[in-house]
């Protein structure tokens, strides 16, 4: 089964992940290849017109990956995952969705230079 999009991740993005846990690194590496073959806004949700994240929950923690889709070429097959937090509160906070804008910004600038 060939999945819905592929996922690029961004430095800031692997960082966060290396500096996890083995188990909690396994979990979110697991419900992102989850989130390729299956729609569940459980696993990756729309925040805003730009901004998605790929959303983990494990041991009591939520854990996002702030991303967006790069749609050159007509084709939404890519997804960029920016950065991520852990998420301390109820509601996703506006400066990390702003960061993942601006992430998004500068790679779409980048990518139009090359």
């Amino acid at each position: 089964m060939k999945p819905n999009f592929d996922i690029e991740l961004l430095p800031e993005a692997i960082e966060f992940l290396e500096n996890l846990d083995d188990k909690t690194r396994e979990k979110i590496y697991y419900n992102i290849k989850k989130a390729q073959f299956v729609n569940d806004n459980e696993l990756f949700k729309k925040l805003n017109d730009f901004i998605w994240e790929f959303r983990t929950l494990y041991n009591g923690k939520s854990y996002r990956l702030f991303s967006f889709w790069d749609k050159t070429n007509d084709k939404e097959t890519l997804v960029v995952a920016t950065h991520g937090i852990l998420k301390k509160t109820k509601k996703t906070p506006t400066k990390e969705i702003k960061k993942a804008e601006e992430i998004r910004k500068q790679y779409l600038e980048n990518k139009t230079k090359k």
